[in-house]
């Protein structure tokens, strides 16, 4: 387990009604921050489509410290839901590191993500669950969402387009929905990769990425999706930037080629491109920056080769 945050692991306390079943097949994971005004109202949309579906589940509203009076209205509902259990934070963590932990803490096969936001069709979850138990060559369901309604939509649509391209790119497969919060995969795929999930909004992009570089399949299912209820937590620049970060570092992490040795062929090249030239225009007699040009890009060659070694012998991949 990451101990990166042992004062969530260790305060997390359940409160439970006793008839949560103790081998569900379902555990659903809904980070709650700030959202009194509509929390029980998702709570009571999960329960009642997964109530229907038949599937045996477990519902963890984990609360992430939040400063309103979210936690106690789930405390106060708690009793009429019997399938959830509500976990109070005593620290705010982020909406990665709720999901991380109660991913970890899953009693279910599959482990379904979602918010809390109304934003995301949760009525559809048995939908997602229903794929993963009649295929079993898929290993993650994802929502892809149809429409974007967040906040600063200018700014986000292009911003998301280049960051799932450069995605599409590095992993070499198409990704329809990069960062969709509504998705079910098997938890004992996942387990290996859970250490990796940041604490805040990437941790969808990693868990996406993680199963792509590892060859495990993905199915995208087309959602709407709706204005959110309450105020976003999203901040664009800051969040924008961590996205593209983690983008690089996923795909650092299990194919560092892909990123090292195209610049590094590109620069090695250009060198001897340059050196041509160079010979041609001042024979015997290369300039400095042609030679600073050819080394730096033997230097990034080997950093990816070395890089790839290591990846290959870390065997947890």
């Amino acid at each position: 387990m990451n101990t990166a945050y042992p004062w969530l692991v260790d305060q997390v306390v359940r409160v439970s009604s006793p008839g949560v079943t103790n081998t569900p097949h379902v555990t659903i994971v809904l980070p709650c921050y700030n959202e009194q005004d509509h929390v029980i109202d998702e709570v009571e949309r999960i329960c009642k489509a997964m109530d229907a579906s038949g599937h045996t589940y477990e519902l963890l509203a984990v609360d992430d410290f939040s400063t309103d009076g979210t936690l106690a209205r789930l405390e106060e509902a708690a009793p009429h839901f019997p399938n959830m259990q509500v976990v109070p934070f005593h620290r705010n963590g982020g909406s990665g590191t709720v999901r991380r932990i109660g991913s970890q803490q899953a009693k279910g096969d599959i482990v379904v993500w979602t918010d809390a936001d109304m934003t995301y069709p949760n009525d559809r979850i048995p939908e997602l669950v229903d794929i993963l138990d009649t295929d079993r060559s898929v290993d993650q369901v994802v929502g892809a969402r149809t429409t974007e309604e967040g906040t600063h939509k200018l700014l986000r649509v292009p911003a998301k387009w280049f960051i799932r391209k450069t995605a599409e790119r590095l992993a070499g497969q198409k990704i329809p929905d990069l960062n969709s919060g509504l998705r079910a995969f098997r938890k004992d795929v996942a387990e290996p990769y859970l250490k990796l999930l940041p604490p805040g909004f990437s941790c969808v992009t990693t868990i996406t990425l993680a199963f792509l570089s590892n060859q495990h399949d993905i199915r995208y299912v087309p959602i709407d999706y709706a204005k959110r209820a309450g105020s976003s937590k999203f901040h664009f620049v800051h969040d924008a930037y961590r996205y593209i970060l983690q983008v690089l570092r996923m795909v650092m992490y299990f194919n560092p080629l892909k990123v090292l040795m195209p610049p590094a062929l590109w620069l090695i090249g250009l060198g001897i491109a340059k050196g041509v030239f160079d010979m041609v225009v001042h024979p015997v007699r290369f300039a400095n920056n042609t030679v600073m040009i050819f080394v730096t890009g033997l230097i990034i060659g080997s950093m990816a080769l070395l890089a790839d070694l290591i990846v290959r012998s870390r065997g947890d991949t």
